[in-house]
């Protein structure tokens, strides 16, 4: 007789195959790639959607909709667990456990469990490829499934660790590096990425790995403002506080190993190490947009337009980071505003990676690959 875990599971995969399968029937129908090259998009874009409904789940405090894991009071969706979501909903209206955060916890782990469905059926596909880039298939596939898991791990340390700042702050850096490797697989396996002519001008790979560096340690400065719910720390703009420099605690404000709203002490985190996180968040906005801006304009003086084009779309992400940052203090944190924020960090993202595929560094470039495919 199956025990209700495996049941749970069975179930939980079953519903993690009909989100998985809906994108991938719909790429499958398209015309011009094969398709292996239409999992790895289809992989990526769906991946682009997880984070910005993840970002949805923190900014609805829906974190702990369901507070166990993989399931929901030890079922497969809400439905099946109404009475106890109820029961604590009506002990707690305003707690977090409602029927709404129950639905979007769980839509949040279906999508995540859709990806890893989608990868495991990445792997297989990998393993039949033919020719010189069956080799990268394998290899590069075996590392997004493993990277995958590690995310699925803190997505479960995220729930039973009720929502400790570097463990959800992590959670969102490892998807965006996942949602990274996954775009710069899928161009790698892609004979339309890049032509031969295009390599032969092209970006130092230095500016855009120090552009994105500088992107992710900001992603993660911006994760834990939301995390630790600093964004109204500061109600001023541009001044914090009313000044420039604004009292601050920086061993409290990066003090790492904590629970949510705690300080290192143990008591209640004091407002000026709140507002420390968000004063560095505002600082390292305004290095990180300067690389970025740099690397934006570099790239649309380039004389090759598949190049100026993803320099054109920096500058643009931009333009909504700063409106989307400013907009999240001046309007009180409105959530349209945080989403966009989110996703436009996500967004300029997969720029730095797809200019990587006209960098001066082969590994990056996939300039082996496509030339093989081209010639």
């Amino acid at each position: 007789m199956i025990s209700e875990s495996a049941l749970l599971i069975l179930e939980l995969a079953g519903i993690a195959f009909i989100f998985a399968g809906l994108p991938l029937l719909y790429l499958l129908r398209k015309k011009g790639m094969d398709v292996f090259q239409k999992l790895n998009w289809a992989v990526v874009f769906l991946t682009f959607d997880l984070i910005l409904f993840g970002a949805f789940t923190r900014l609805s405090d829906s974190g702990l909709g369901c507070p166990d894991w993989p399931g929901c009071y030890g079922t497969s969706n809400p439905l099946r667990a109404m009475e106890e979501i109820r029961a604590a909903e009506a002990a707690m209206p305003t707690g977090p456990v409602t029927v709404f955060k129950a639905w979007v916890e769980m839509i949040h782990r279906y999508l995540a469990m859709s990806v890893g469905v989608l990868i495991i059926i990445q792997v297989v596909l990998a393993f039949k490829q033919i020719g010189a880039q069956r080799q990268l298939a394998i290899q590069g596939s075996l590392f997004l499934l493993g990277l995958v898991c590690l995310q699925g791990v803190f997505g479960a340390w995220t729930v039973t660790l009720k929502l400790q700042p570097i463990i959800v702050s992590m959670h969102l850096i490892l998807a965006l590096i996942l949602f990274s490797s996954m775009v710069w697989f899928a161009q790698r396996n892609d004979s339309k990425t890049i032509s031969s002519k295009a390599q032969d001008k092209s970006l130092p790979i230095a500016w855009i790995a120090f552009a994105t560096i500088a992107l992710l340690i900001q992603i993660f400065l911006g994760a834990w403002v939301s995390t630790n719910y600093a964004v109204l720390a500061c109600p001023d703009f541009p001044t914090c506080m009313g000044a420039w420099y604004p009292a601050m605690d920086w061993q409290n404000a990066f003090y790492l190993w904590r629970d949510l709203g705690m300080a290192k002490s143990g008591e209640a985190i004091p407002m000026t190490a709140l507002v420390t996180i968000h004063w560095t968040h505002r600082v390292g906005a305004i290095f990180a947009s300067t690389i970025l801006l740099l690397l934006a304009i570099k790239a649309v003086r380039h004389s090759q337009a598949s190049i100026s084009i993803w320099g054109k779309a920096i500058l643009a992400l931009l333009a909504l980071q700063i409106i989307t940052g400013i907009s999240n203090v001046v309007f009180q944190w409105p959530l349209v505003a945080a989403l966009l924020h989110t996703g436009g960090a996500a967004a300029i993202l997969f720029c730095l990676v797809r200019l990587s595929a006209w960098s001066d560094c082969s590994f990056f470039s996939g300039r082996d690959v496509a030339s093989q495919r081209l010639s």
